[in-house]
């Protein structure tokens, strides 16, 4: 490999980083000298040069260079004037055995456990995962400098299990860093079996276990909640922990609590997990569901096609997690082809999805108890609310409790007109048709709307 052609790549990549005036100053005069094993020698042409790139572009450097080899190396700067003898041609440099692989990751996505599916790329990002994907991709980017740990926190189903295999998958795609990924009961499990295989006055069990949980770059645990009931488990788990964060090796954590909720493990643990960044994962909110359920319905046949009324129905009905709402998906379509040759409408989704929408909603939501809860959050009366009055603001409230009836119970639109003052179904449709097409860009009426509906 010719270095001359290494450090070129690098310069194009690197003045993509930092400012031209930067890179005019303290890069444009470098130059690679060789690579010898782990260690990349760096011509710069003054001391100030050496100190300030070791001081200040030293993560830029390492990060950029180890992009483009596959291998992690540690720089050397030296002046022109330190080197004995340059050779007058590019030096052919022939990397040693150790990084005979370069540009090669060292490790696959199966062999850490992961999922190699779970990207960054394929995550869907909304105001309630956006700080947390930002805080993954920091970790991802720069594994154990950015946060360490990173505490990733949430209920079932909202995404954490995929922004940790995605930084996972990143790490391994860009670095040759070792990699694991397991579960907390994997590894109660791992140690119990050790411990057993030890009392047997045999040490190569535990040897291994340590091997596996120590010997590596990035560990990625989930479910750490279930830690609490295994008192060895947490113990063993803490020393692993001060090994891997004392060589700065990235420790990545996921639980369906907070920290401070975790009761049942040790105030030691407890501690450490808060040393670095804890991020929490809420419900998606109603933005997030429609771009989740536009993203997964588009390998579908006529995706296209599919209305937008049929998105935002189960989006509204299903609010808690991401599972539930690729359930409804499936469901949705599953229905559609075998009763409507696989058409997909509104009503069909409302026939799909009547028995998944929660009790509370079956036995309370008619078209009487949407009106008052709505009349209670706008402070106005009921007959204004079905009467004939065209006011501004009382037309767009009647236009909201349209929408939230037509979404939360499953009358017909002539029957909803009844309710209305006996206005004509085509004044029902186009009233639910203006607050659906105001949902798609107005953020405060979205906000409106989740409230109402928790209301209801």
């Amino acid at each position: 490999m010719n270095t001359d052609n290494l450090w070129n790549e690098f310069l194009d990549k690197i003045k993509e980083r930092i400012t031209p005036l930067s890179y005019d100053t303290w890069f444009k005069d470098t130059k690679l000298y060789k690579l010898d094993g782990g260690t990349a020698t760096i011509i710069v042409p003054l001391a100030l040069h050496k100190k300030h790139l070791e001081e200040n572009y030293i993560d830029d450097i390492e990060e950029t260079f180890n992009s483009i080899t596959g291998t992690n190396f540690n720089f050397k700067f030296i002046l022109e004037n330190e080197i004995n003898e340059i050779s007058d041609n590019n030096e052919e440099v022939i990397i040693g055995a150790s990084n005979e692989n370069m540009g090669v990751p060292h490790q696959t996505s199966a062999s850490a456990n992961l999922n190699s599916e779970y990207t960054f790329d394929s995550f869907i990002v909304g105001n309630s995962n956006r700080f947390a994907f930002t805080a993954a991709r920091a970790v991802a980017e720069k594994p154990g400098k950015a946060y360490n740990p990173l505490f990733l926190y949430g209920k079932s189903g909202l995404g954490k299990t995929h922004l940790m295999h995605a930084i996972g998958n990143y790490i391994i795609k860009n670095t040759n860093k070792k990699v694991l990924y397991v579960s907390s009961e994997q590894f109660v499990n791992d140690y119990i079996a050790a411990v057993r295989n030890n009392e047997k006055n045999t040490f190569d069990k535990i040897d291994s276990f340590k091997n596996k949980y120590r010997n590596i770059d990035v560990l990625i645990i989930d479910d750490i909640q279930f830690l609490g009931s295994a008192t060895k488990g947490q113990e063993e788990f803490f020393h692993t922990f001060n090994q891997l964060h004392d060589s700065n090796k990235q420790i990545i954590i996921a639980s369906d609590r907070s920290v401070d909720d975790l009761k049942m493990l040790e105030n030691r643990l407890i501690t450490r997990f808060n040393w670095g960044l804890t991020a929490n994962i809420t419900p998606p909110d109603f933005g997030l569901r429609v771009d989740i359920i536009k993203r997964k319905i588009a390998h579908q046949e006529a995706a296209e096609d599919i209305p937008i009324e049929v998105i935002e129905y189960i989006a509204n009905i299903n609010d808690s997690d991401v599972r539930q709402l690729e359930g409804a998906i499936t469901r949705v379509f599953a229905y559609a082809l075998m009763m409507n040759h696989g058409v997909v409408t509104l009503d069909i989704a409302i026939e799909a999805l009547k028995d998944k929408i929660s009790e509370r909603s079956v036995y309370k939501n008619d078209i009487h108890r949407i009106q008052r809860i709505v009349c209670e959050y706008f402070k106005i009366d009921i007959e204004d609310l079905k009467g004939k009055k065209r006011s501004k603001d009382i037309n767009y409230q009647r236009q909201i409790a349209i929408y939230l009836c037509r979404i939360m119970t499953n009358e017909s639109y002539p029957k909803m007109g009844t309710y209305f003052g006996g206005r004509d179904h085509s004044t029902i449709i186009s009233a639910y048709q203006k607050i659906e097409k105001d949902l798609e860009t107005n953020y405060q009426l979205q906000t409106v709307i989740e409230e109402l509906k928790k209301r209801i």
